[in-house]
């Protein structure tokens, strides 16, 4: 029997395709909006504390730190995995609502018009960018499927396939 070499995974045409759509996808105007709309707004959200001038409320201060940093690591990657951004998007989708929230269910007094303020301005914008980017991965997918069904079907005779 003679011995078969067989190529690595990695260098399978599917797969060296399916990254070439997602290269491409990610570099769309959408896609690199969408991925400077997250990374700004996580690192605002990291550094609000500082910024918006509430840093003495330490609870909401580290909350908002790990939350902003956690959002960045799973938006502000959007062109270097963009197949897996639906799933990170309704993470992060949940990282906005959390911060909204945040003012009033953290540890201590930390509900004043400051922290309550910019929380909630910037969890609505990184709710809204969250849903854009999976809107956008959403979009992405149910094209290629539309674009699969709306093919012509060209009539086969009995024998030809």
């Amino acid at each position: 029997m003679a011995p078969t070499h067989r190529a690595p995974i990695e260098e399978h045409p599917d797969l060296v395709e399916l990254r070439a759509r997602h290269d491409r996808a990610a570099a769309t105007p959408r896609a690199q909006m969408i991925e400077a709309l997250a990374l700004i707004t996580g690192l605002y959200l990291a550094a609000s504390p500082w910024i918006a001038g509430f840093n003495g409320f330490t609870t909401l201060a580290v909350t908002n730190l790990i939350v902003g940093i956690a959002y960045v690591l799973l938006l502000g990657g959007l062109g270097n995995s963009y197949e897996r951004t639906h799933s990170m998007a309704w993470a992060a989708a949940a990282i906005g609502i959390w911060t909204c929230i945040a003012p009033w269910v953290v540890a201590g007094d930390v509900a004043h018009t400051r922290s309550i303020t910019s929380n909630l301005i910037t969890g609505a914008i990184a709710t809204l960018v969250a849903l854009a980017a999976a809107s956008a991965a959403r979009d992405r997918t149910a094209g290629r499927r539309g674009l699969r069904a709306a093919a012509p079907q060209r009539p086969t005779m009995p024998g030809n396939h």
